[in-house]
């Protein structure tokens, strides 16, 4: 047996760092020594050296912190308690001290940027330092992922050493947007399963989740100004289940239901914001409106023939008539969402709107005349304008999937591209931010192996392999352009999911695969060392209870 201490010594002096560091994860990954803990950290660091020892962390260990800091602090030792069976005691000072792990703010010069940090892990001690709190969270959670997997139970853990790896890490995120979206208009999602897919997010460093809260078959938030929305349009007779061989539909004959009262949002914002998530609203229009229109059918193009909420799956073609009433209704919507969510940007949908019912509408017909548009493209065009101008009056920024394109996209709207990748190129190409959502590789509600051996699902077939072979930078942009992809979205559709048991399976571990494609630099990208890493972050979503599918 050889000594890996001394070849990595030698090694590093003959070729450098950069070589020292693919020889840690080549030869080395994922155990090291005999007797060290298991390094295998996912999303992959950008730089990581593992050296010999290790720290130990028990009831004598303090966390140092000051000013900003203590929060990040404070987070730390409520995330290790549940396991540890005691809250590590929050020290203020900025000195590094022997058995403590300091955590400390450089904000002059860092080049980590606001979400990176640099960890050091010795016998003595453990130092997390950034430039900003979110660099400090993201080292707390590569700390973590270093300690043995156990510390992410959520009761105490008996007989378990906390041994610490000693390491030396600087990390940092590819890209700024690393999200997920939920879908709970289809079926509702209770806030605990929220908290819970937030809290795993952040362990993997996703920072983004895009709360999907209405649509034809359910409006899911509370608009004060508009209580029908929640008390007609908040619930649903029944469900279709399945088509028989004659195309017949079959329903479940169960009502389906439920919302977010405004104190409820206040709650998930305030969880959200302790992990360094951002909760994306998302309000759509002009179509999937079916829930909304059964609540106030006077907003639609034929108030009179109002439909119920719509039972089934697919697209309803009952869409908002933009008429002046209805955009003062929407922006109405809009600004209690935004008393709501403080996020900068603000999902308007766009998309799917069929435009049928706009073609037979004889007053959407004379706005379209009046406002000197060709056709309904452009009406559309024009009614996400005005909705861009509103939320940009309000400090706000609006998102859209990539339907907002036609006719003319409204000047600062960022579009999100599921459709492929050909939408966000042609946005960021003419100036305008992009998320990369494209179907192909981020839709989770897709099958992950042999659709007759796996639960209903709608779409195609997403393997884990596709998810983390995912460029969300295409090659098409040159280097400008290329600033304007934000990052990417995984998407959980919710027609076929009707339990959070599904939602776990149908969600990991392939999010943790998009976690890496947002986080870690894009070279070298590793699937077979992904692979590797996962089998040992198997024992971490265990110990979170995350319902996960099973991989080979």
């Amino acid at each position: 047996m050889f000594d890996l201490g001394v070849v990595r010594g030698v090694f590093c002096r003959m070729f450098g760092l950069t070589a020292c560091i693919l020889l840690v994860a080549v030869v080395a990954g994922p155990r090291l020594a005999c007797g060290q803990s298991v390094v295998a950290v996912i999303p992959q660091p950008r730089e990581m050296v593992v050296e010999e020892g290790n720290f130990v962390l028990d009831r004598a260990t303090a966390i140092v912190a000051e000013g900003e800091a203590v929060a990040e602090a404070d987070m730390l030792a409520e995330c290790l308690a549940p396991a540890l069976g005691y809250r590590l005691k929050v020290v203020e000072g900025h000195e590094a001290r022997d058995g403590a792990v300091l955590l400390l703010l450089e904000k002059e010069g860092s080049e980590l940027g606001a979400e990176g940090y640099r960890l050091e892990v010795t016998p003595k001690r453990i130092v997390i330092r950034a430039a900003q709190p979110a660099g400090l969270f993201y080292g707390g959670q590569t700390l973590r992922q270093l300690l043995p997997p156990a510390v992410c139970e959520s009761r105490r853990v008996e007989g378990v050493r906390w041994l610490v790896p000693c390491v030396r890490i600087a990390d940092r995120p590819r890209l700024a947007w690393r999200g997920l979206l939920l879908d709970p208009a289809r079926h509702f999602l209770p806030m605990d399963y929220i908290k819970k897919v937030i809290a795993v997010m952040a362990a993997h460093k996703l920072n983004s989740l895009q709360l999907h809260l209405t649509d034809d078959q359910g409006w899911r938030i509370e608009i004060k100004k508009y209580p029908k929305l929640t008390e007609l349009g908040s619930w649903r007779s029944e469900t279709i289940v399945e088509r028989s061989r004659d195309n017949v539909p079959q329903f479940d004959g169960k009502r389906h239901g439920g919302y977010y009262s405004q104190a409820d949002i206040r709650e998930l914002v305030e969880f959200a914001r302790r992990y360094h998530v951002n909760l994306l609203p998302e309000i759509e229009m002009p179509g999937h409106a079916g829930a909304a229109l059964a609540a106030y059918p006077e907003l639609g193009c034929f108030p009179d023939r109002p439909e119920p909420v719509w039972t089934r799956w697919g697209v309803n073609p009952n869409i908002f008539n933009p008429s002046d009433r209805t955009i003062a209704f929407l922006q109405d919507v809009l600004g209690e969402v935004m008393d709501l969510f403080p996020s900068k940007f603000i999902h308007i949908g766009g998309d799917e709107a069929i435009k049928d019912y706009w073609q037979k509408c004889p007053e959407v017909q004379r706005r379209i005349g009046q406002l000197g548009l060709k056709d309904e493209a452009e009406l559309q065009s024009w009614f996400i304008r005005q909705m861009d101008r509103f939320l940009a009056e309000h400090g706000r920024r609006l998102v859209g999937w990539d339907e907002i394109l036609q006719g003319g996209l409204a000047p600062g709207a960022t579009v999100m591209s599921w459709h492929g990748t050909e939408g966000g190129i042609e946005a960021a190409q003419a100036g305008h931010d992009v998320v990369m959502a494209p179907t192909t590789h981020t839709y989770f509600d897709y099958c992950q192996g042999p659709r007759e051996k796996e639960p209903k699902a709608g779409g195609g077939f997403l393997p884990l392999e596709r998810v983390y072979g995912l460029e969300p930078i295409p090659p098409a942009l040159s280097g400008t352009q290329r600033r304007h992809v934000l990052g990417a979205q995984g998407q959980l559709w919710g027609e076929y999911i009707p339990t959070t048991q599904q939602a776990d399976y149908m969600l990991w571990p392939r999010a943790a695969a998009l976690a890496e494609v947002v986080w870690s630099d894009r070279s070298p990208r590793d699937y077979a060392g992904f692979l590797r890493r996962l089998g040992v972050h198997r024992a971490r979503l265990d110990a979170m209870s995350v319902g996960y599918r099973p991989w080979e």
